[in-house]
């Protein structure tokens, strides 16, 4: 087993970083689709996303997309304009404007969250102690990237 100080992982690491691989290209895949689906690209699906789970001023969304604010300010543009995303002064300071999640976007995001197929039926198919596992795997992954 690679030790994080060689050069060179061993066999089981790298296919293990092949499913990985395979497993998020086939996500975004159906996440474009399910996207598509909905009226949206999948960055104004991701943001939808996003403020489903608090409201985020326009610098924050852009970091989080990885993108420039000019084009978050294009993307929340166009939710708005559906009624997906509305512009809120800020609490803590008025100055600031954030972008939140009407009631029509959440429900447009968890209808868009729930017809994700490829994660949820493979999923259904191992045991509640399998996806337990799986769930603590992926989060320690995670909480150990830099």
């Amino acid at each position: 087993m690679a030790t994080p100080h060689t050069s060179r992982p061993d066999e089981l690491t790298l296919e293990v970083v092949d499913l990985i691989a395979s497993v998020v290209a086939r996500y975004h895949e159906e996440y474009e689709e399910a996207a598509a689906e909905h009226a949206l690209t999948g960055a104004q699906a991701k943001l939808l996303g996003l403020l489903t789970l608090e409201p985020l001023p326009m610098r924050k969304l852009a970091q989080k997309l990885k993108c420039e604010p000019s084009n978050v300010t294009g993307i929340v543009d166009r939710l708005e304009a559906r009624g997906l995303v509305e512009r809120r002064p800020d609490p803590a300071d008025r100055r600031v404007k954030v972008a939140v999640a009407t009631d029509a976007g959440r429900g447009v995001a968890r209808s868009l969250r729930e017809s994700l197929r490829f994660a949820r039926e493979p999923l259904a198919g191992l045991s509640e102690e399998e996806r337990v596992v799986l769930r603590g795997l992926l989060q320690r992954m995670l909480a150990a990237a830099p």
